[in-house]
């Protein structure tokens, strides 16, 4: 019980264990740096890699016509944005008309209900309605 600590926290209780002496944190934000012969290896192998890579985009004029090729490139970028463009613009005119379909169809639903329950319902009968809903005058006894 010597090696291990209780800690007051909330919730149930938790024991840690003591790490023996000498042995490392695993805490990531400390790492041991890379010894020097690896870094100066890493460090010559992206120069190269770069210095190739630059070397054989030399040799794209030679074998390709650059302006032309940026040009066609544009072109084409200009031509889908426009596709694009006047795609979903049709396609917010198919939108439009379908949600007008969709109204119409729900506009004549409930005209439709509304008519079936006025000729289902039982007619009124105003004249006893009139007569009901007149307020009766009082008289001087009353007040």
């Amino acid at each position: 019980m010597a090696d291990r600590l209780l800690l007051d926290l909330p919730g149930p209780p938790r024991r840690l264990a003591r790490r023996p002496e000498g042995v490392p944190s695993p805490n990531p934000r400390r790492r041991r740096r890379p010894d020097r012969w690896r870094q100066l290896g890493i460090g010559l192998g992206l120069s190269g890699a770069g210095g190739g890579l630059l070397a054989s985009l030399m040799f794209i004029p030679e074998r390709f016509d650059t302006l032309l090729l940026v040009s066609t490139a544009i072109a084409n970028v200009i031509g889908g944005l426009s596709r694009l463009g006047v795609g979903l613009l049709q396609l917010t005119g198919v939108l439009v008309v379908a949600l007008l379909a969709l109204l119409a169809l729900v506009l004549l639903l409930g005209g439709m209900v509304r008519m079936a329950r006025c000729l289902a319902s039982p007619p009124l009968n105003h004249g006893a309605a009139a007569t009901r809903s007149q307020p009766v005058a009082k008289t001087t006894r009353e007040r």
